[in-house]
């Protein structure tokens, strides 16, 4: 004989089932790794209107004008390094990678990003040993040696403020007569003919004047 269930234990089961149903509605979507997007934003490009040579050309004085040097220039693409040192053993690197190219509709459009590589200095320090009576062989540090810079941390520049300012710098290298069809032809004005002589007029006639005869 087949025992009957127990209706508190049915409705356990369902109260389960429909908290693991709940949790599943409601758990929230796992966000993009490191905050990262793809958003439709442009704040790492800017066109403008001028050929990608003479885009590109602005953004190395931009960068030139800043202090940047420039490590890499193939025409359409650059690459410029600064360094900084916020602190005595702290060393930052500030590398920013340019493409010029051609938009469809004319003009160029420049894309720039920047990355910051952060430095330690390690050091070392030697020691000697020095042999001292009655006590032995003592060693003492006699200088520091070895001292690399360690990269610790590197980084995408995401600060749109920072690449706004930069874009703005290589917008006021930018000629302003580039990118401008040729200018118009002078304007011609037609030459009017001379206006032909008036016909010359007839003789007025006194009617009290006596007839020739």
């Amino acid at each position: 004989m087949q025992r009957a269930r127990s209706p508190f234990r049915a409705l356990a089961v369902l109260g389960l089932a429909a908290t693991l149903a709940a949790c599943g509605f409601n758990r929230k979507s796992e966000p993009p790794p490191l905050g990262e997007t793809f958003g439709a934003d442009d704040t790492y490009s800017r066109t403008y209107a001028v050929p990608p040579a003479t885009a590109c050309e602005a953004t190395r004085r931009a960068l030139l004008g800043q202090g940047y040097v420039i490590g890499k220039n193939d025409g359409d693409t650059l690459q410029a390094t600064k360094s900084f040192q916020p602190e005595s053993d702290i060393h930052t690197q500030l590398k920013v990678r340019a493409t010029c190219l051609a938009q469809p509709g004319g003009g160029a459009i420049v894309f720039v990003n920047a990355v910051q590589d952060r430095y330690v200095l390690n050091t070392s320090v030697k020691s000697a040993s020095v042999g001292v009576s009655m006590i032995g062989s003592v060693s003492l540090p006699i200088g520091t040696s070895g001292g690399d810079l360690v990269r610790v941390a590197t980084n995408t520049v995401q600060n749109q403020d920072f690449y706004r300012r930069f874009f703005e710098r290589v917008a006021a290298f930018i000629p302003s007569t580039e990118g401008l069809g040729p200018a118009p032809p002078p304007a011609v004005f037609e030459t009017l003919p001379d206006p032909e002589p008036p016909a010359p007029l007839a003789p007025l006639v006194d009617p009290d004047a006596p007839e020739p005869r």
